[in-house]
This record gives structure tokens, C-alpha cells and sequence, in this order.
């Protein structure tokens, strides 16, 4: 899923402020109107704006849902599609079209410009759609698409954990990335310790199931330092984290730029309809491109200094 809102706001995107076990609480957004398929978006959050690279994270399901989304852009980013029930029909302006499913991985790096479109079958869907915001010295390379139906996994005492993006514990995906980070699936079945990168900042999302460190509807922020996480219980987790992104973005719409004139000018591309390729066999219209907000967007870092951090949780 891309974001279909009509009327996108600036996500803003700015030092840390010591946030230990702060938890970023959703907000329910539909995906092209009020009948539309619905989403928990929890990053960015109101304080916190990224967790390392990754700058955008839309969970959905289990419901049944007919997704339709129509071709549209992205610039400046990779999009991560993981479901945990149902799939997904991607095709994309470089010719592309695969099936996603559970346990595969989708991955499509936008680049200088891409254009794709989403379907499904009305079934029960389940599972979350993240962007990963790409480098200054990255985010101009040429768009390309991955799929990868079988990714490494990593074993220990109470959990299993398949790594989607980036290297957990020694074992790492295949899926290309441009900066340090990490993406996995954490099946918990018991109670056990998983390593971590004591450089990364992480994320922790609840899939199903419950697992005591996670928080339903809800991201939570672990700021770095522990090289291990433990986690009880019995269910699955994402696990997403990296080094902190240096760098100042804007986030508007489907694109991921550095100022205002950038974003304006990927937006004329695409009204235009030149830039990011033709998606061939959807059957519909493209996505026409939301009006620009009347003020300017503004580059920022990782978090708001300006927002308070949200409350941490009760440790047992």
C-alpha cells in the first residue's frame, strides 16, 4: 500500500530526545475515501518522525479487503511490502508484475522515479507496508524491483526470526539496502533473547498473537545502546531498526525529498505524466497528485524537537 490520503499533510521528518520504551500510538487512515480499506499508520508519529531509515509504516488487518490501488509515483524512497495473510498484485512502470504472499518479500527502490500500482482479491488481508527513506548519495539511482521468495532465518532458544531487510544477528537478507538497518519477522514462542546492533535505533510492532514487550496498535521505540532484546509470549513481531538518519527530509505525499521546489517539481512531473514510466495492465486511470499545501514544506530531521516524546511504558 502507498499513501492514497487526499489531502496529505506535511510529514515532518528533526536531536533525540530520550525517549526509552516511548510508544507511537496509530491513527486510522483510509486509502482513498471513507469506504476504502483502513490502515494504522504509526510512523511518522507526532514526536518521532523515523526509527534509522525507515520513515513511513502502515499496518492493516486481518479483515477482508478488496485492495485497488492505481498506478501512482514514488521518488527517493524503497517500499517494503510483508504480509502476514492474503497477497498482493504489484506491477510497476519498469515492466514488473508479482504476487506477493506471506513469508515473500516485495521490495521496489523508487530512486530518481517510479510508478507502480497495488490489487488483491477480496480476502482476508493482513500486514504492513513500510518505506525506507534512501541516502542522499542513493536516492537518485535507477528504480528497480526485487522479489524474493525465500529469505534466511535466524534461530534461538523461544524465537525464530526471518530477516526481511538488512542483517540480524550475523544472518542477512538478500534484499538490497543503502544504508545500515534492519527488518524481521520475530516469531515468539516462549520467552528469548534477540541480538541487536547496540548502534541501531528500533522499532517493535505487534503482528498477532501477544508478546508482553510489544503493544497492541502500536510502535515501540527502542532507543540504542542493549545489544539484546527480550521478548515472552507467544505470537509475531516486527522488528525494524537502524543507524539514525542523519539527514533532513520531506515527506509529502508518495515522494521523499530534501525541500519544497523538489517536491513540487515530482509532483508537475507526474500531472505532466512524464518522469516515472507507464504502468501497463492496470485497468483504470492513474492517481491524479493531491493540490499542495498553501505553506511552504519544510526539511526535517528524525524527530520534532518541538513535540514532546510520547509516554513511556510501565516496565514489569
Amino acid at each position: 500500500m502507498s499513501n492514497m490520503e487526499r489531502d496529505p499533510r506535511e510529514l515532518l521528518c528533526a536531536p533525540d530526545a530520550d525517549g526509552r520504551g516511548e510508544v507511537l500510538t496509530g491513527r486510522e487512515v483510509p486509502l482513498g475515501g471513507p469506504r476504502a480499506m483502513r490502515v494504522s499508520r504509526t510512523l511518522p508519529g507526532v514526536h518521532r518522525r523515523m526509527i534509522g531509515a525507515w520513515c513511513f509504516v502502515d499496518a492493516y488487518g486481518p479483515e477482508p479487503a478488496l485492495m485497488r490501488v492505481p498506478p501512482h509515483p514514488h521518488t527517493g524512497l524503497q517500499t517494503v511490502t510483508w504480509l502476514v495473510a492474503g497477497e498482493v498484485l504489484h506491477r510497476d512502470s519498469l515492466g514488473s508484475l508479482r504476487r506477493v504472499r506471506p513469508g515473500r518479500l516485495n521490495l521496489m527502490t523508487a530512486g530518481r522515479g517510479i510508478s507502480h500500482s497495488e490489487e488483491s482479491p477480496g480476502t482476508t488481508l493482513h500486514g504492513v507496508q513500510l518505506w525506507v527513506a534512501l541516502p542522499d548519495a542513493h536516492r537518485r539511482t535507477a528504480p528497480a524491483f526485487e522479489h524474493h521468495a525465500t529469505l534466511p532465518v535466524l534461530s534461538g532458544p523461544g524465537f525464530e526470526a526471518t530477516v526481511i531487510m538488512g542483517e540480524l544477528g550475523g544472518v542477512t537478507s538478500p534484499a538490497t539496502t543503502h544504508s545500515p538497518l534492519v527488518g524481521a519477522e520475530v516469531a515468539v514462542d516462549g520467552t528469548g533473547e534477540v541480538p541487536l546492533d547496540p548502534a541501531f535505533e528500533h522499532g517493535l510492532l505487534l503482528l498477532d498473537g501477544e508478546v508482553e514487550q510489544a503493544v497492541p496498535g502500536a510502535l515501540r521505540y527502542l532507543p540504542p545502546g542493549p545489544g539484546t532484546l527480550r521478548l515472552s509470549g507467544r505470537g509475531r513481531v516486527l522488528l525494524i531498526g537502524g543507524e539514525p538518519f542523519g539527514e533532513e527530509i520531506v515527506m509529502w505525499w508518495n515522494f521523499v525529498g530534501r525541500s519544497h521546489e523538489e517536491i513540487a517539481a515530482f509532483r508537475e512531473e507526474w500531472t505532466r505524466g512524464d518522469g516515472f514510466g507507464t504502468v501497463e495492465g492496470f485497468d483504470g486511470e492513474p492517481l491524479p497528485a493531491p493540490v499542495l499545501p498553501s505553506i511552504r514544506l519544510k526539511p526535517r530531521g528524525r524527530v520534532r524537537a518541538d513535540r514532546p516524546a510520547a509516554p513511556a511504558v510501565a516496565e514489569d
